[in-house]
């Protein structure tokens, strides 16, 4: 019964808690008033009675006037001692209570004026009541600790606030960052879509308007454009179901490797299907490469090559890779007729080329070969850092 009311009281409002508190001060001054008279003691009356309810009463509004619910108090207090002949003495909770909130809630020069004011008072108050030097002590000592506790818990309070404020802080900034990561992942799965379905579509339409021109003159021609096209497809569903099931719950989805850089064969093989003559070299000190950064090398030749089948209307395409000690150029030439003029530097393609060279920490450049003739997208990419001190 105890405990469950102790834990509404904890959760209830501070007015809930207060009146509670109030009324805890005002049954402990009705004890003299209710229990049995001692020979030779004090009558009780209700204007006495009605005195304790005033010394009381005001703590209902302690966190609203700290100080002046405490003077309140105190007059009440000196009033019942000088002027009322009540039943015993009133218990001094209520200016305790009143001084703690003093010091829980007051800024220090109010605390400071007010604990002077005390401590003065307390010498003619003892001197009045009894003048011994144990009961002044007595008075001086309770009066400090009830002002040691408020200082404690203004400083439990404050220190609860600022765990909590920063848990809050740390809270908003994990949700920012989550939001970060999933906006970053969105980007890239939709790169990886981009480049996977313009690559395949753009092959796709090329070998099929030319089949039907080939079927008439060259059947084994329309044959392999068909072949191509299937093939195609079934790379694509192949790429497309390994990045999706990535994004599976389950966990015997299958996940297979992205495509790296002993996959540019078959893609190359691909283009050339469908028209332009592709040439493939590779220089420096050929080694393998980190799975992601062979991912990225497929994905940037990928994408360039999307953009010369569908814009370049280029007879000829260079795909070179340049190794070098700490770096890794990939660079893709053509001669057809170049950038179409247009707004924003390239599509979304260019765009998540730069995008994956800046995640690896390269470069990207895209723009008209030499002497202004056909297209060139180039792109560093760091295979290796330097280590401090080297």
């Amino acid at each position: 019964m105890i405990p469950r009311l102790a834990e509404r009281l904890r959760h209830a409002g501070p007015r809930w808690r207060d009146l509670g508190l109030t009324l805890l001060v005002q049954l402990a001054s009705t004890m003299p008033f209710v229990l049995p008279e001692q020979p030779g003691g004090s009558p009780k009356s209700w204007p006495a009675y009605a005195v304790t309810l005033a010394g009381a009463l005001p703590l209902i509004w302690r966190r609203r006037a700290p100080v002046t619910v405490l003077a309140a108090i105190v007059g009440a207090g000196f009033f019942y001692s000088l002027a009322m002949d009540g039943p015993g003495q009133p218990l001094p909770y209520g200016p305790l209570i009143a001084f703690y909130t003093v010091a829980v809630l007051c800024p220090p020069r109010t605390r400071a004026v007010v604990g002077a004011v005390l401590v003065a008072a307390s010498f003619p108050a003892v001197r009045w009541n009894t003048g011994s030097a144990r009961e002044l002590l007595f008075t001086l000592f309770i009066g400090g600790a009830a002002y040691a506790l408020g200082r404690l818990q203004y400083t439990r309070q404050a220190y609860t606030a600022a765990v909590e404020d920063r848990a809050e802080q740390l809270e908003r900034a994990n949700r920012i960052e989550a939001e970060q990561a999933a906006a970053r992942e969105r980007a890239r799965i939709a790169r990886e879509m981009h480049d996977i379905l313009s690559h395949a579509v753009s092959i796709m339409i090329v070998q099929a308007e030319a089949g039907p021109v080939a079927v008439r003159g060259a059947p084994a021609r329309a044959e392999a454009a068909f072949d191509a096209i299937a093939e195609t497809g079934r790379d694509a569903m192949a790429q497309l179901r390994t990045m999706l099931g990535v994004l599976r719950t389950d966990e015997a989805a299958p996940r297979a490797p992205q495509p790296g850089i002993a996959a540019l064969p078959a893609l190359l093989e691909r283009v050339r299907g469908s028209g332009p003559r592709v040439v493939y070299e590779r220089t420096g000190a050929v080694r393998g490469l980190p799975a992601a950064l062979e991912a990225t090398v497929h994905r940037v030749v990928q994408e360039a090559l999307t953009n010369v089948v569908k814009h370049a209307v280029a007879s000829q395409v260079e795909v070179r890779l340049e190794y070098g000690a700490r770096t890794l150029t990939v660079s893709v030439a053509d001669d057809g007729r170049g950038p179409r003029p247009g707004p924003g530097g390239g599509g979304h393609g260019l765009i998540g080329i730069r995008e994956r060279a800046a995640a690896h920490g390269g470069t990207a450049e895209a723009g008209p070969g030499p002497g202004g003739r056909g297209f060139v997208v180039r792109v560093v990419l760091v295979t290796s850092r330097l280590e401090v001190g080297s």
